[in-house]
């Protein structure tokens, strides 16, 4: 039996009150239903100092970079929950992504935009995306929330059910990434361990 694909989910802000939270917790649970590992990554929690150097340019990382790193390496997928700040992304994300790079090589993401408007952090989209490009990762899929304090509770739980089916047909396309590319690194592994010509 294969193992579950494992997905974690970063939360891409550590505001007081944050409600991209909300999101990051239905996200994580919609992956755990459809039989996927998907821990929630938070910046709050992983509290990472201003980056002064690469992760893999310094002997001394800071307490949480290495796990932090090692969850994004390991991962089949990652899932990114940011919300709109001034039209960009929070600088608490910019900084964990700016830490390392190799780790994100060909690993598929799906970005969460969050926003209290209506346009559901359409420009933190744009600049993720291209981020994630530069740092060779895949962004494969998008779902945009707006008004996020009326559209999920505290918990999560989805207040406006049209987003059950945007994530659905969101995930949908997460996983077949996850599986396709996963498979794909496996197989590269395995004819590096037994050499290309055997």
């Amino acid at each position: 039996m294969n193992d579950p694909l494992r997905i974690p989910v970063l939360v891409g802000s550590v505001r007081r009150g944050r409600h991209s939270i909300r999101v990051a917790r239905f996200a994580s649970d919609r992956l755990a239903r459809a039989g996927v590992d998907a821990p929630l990554l938070d910046l709050a929690e992983i509290n990472l100092p201003i980056m002064e150097e690469r992760l893999h340019m310094r002997d001394d990382p800071p307490p949480g970079l290495a796990g932090f790193a090692d969850s994004i390496r390991t991962a089949d997928g990652v899932v990114v929950v940011s919300p709109e700040y001034h039209g960009s992304m929070p600088g608490v994300l910019k900084n964990a992504l700016d830490y390392i790079r190799g780790e994100w090589r060909r690993k598929p993401v799906g970005i969460v935009t969050v926003s209290s408007g209506s346009f559901g952090g359409v420009l933190v989209h744009n600049h993720l995306q291209l981020l994630l490009l530069r740092v060779g990762a895949l962004p494969v899929a998008g779902m945009p929330v707006s008004n996020v304090a009326a559209s999920f509770g505290a918990e999560g739980e989805p207040l406006e059910k049209r987003y059950e089916a945007n994530f659905g047909r969101f995930l949908k396309t997460l996983l077949w990434y996850g599986r396709v590319i996963g498979a794909g690194v496996d197989a590269e592994r395995k004819v590096a361990e037994n050499g290309a010509g055997e």
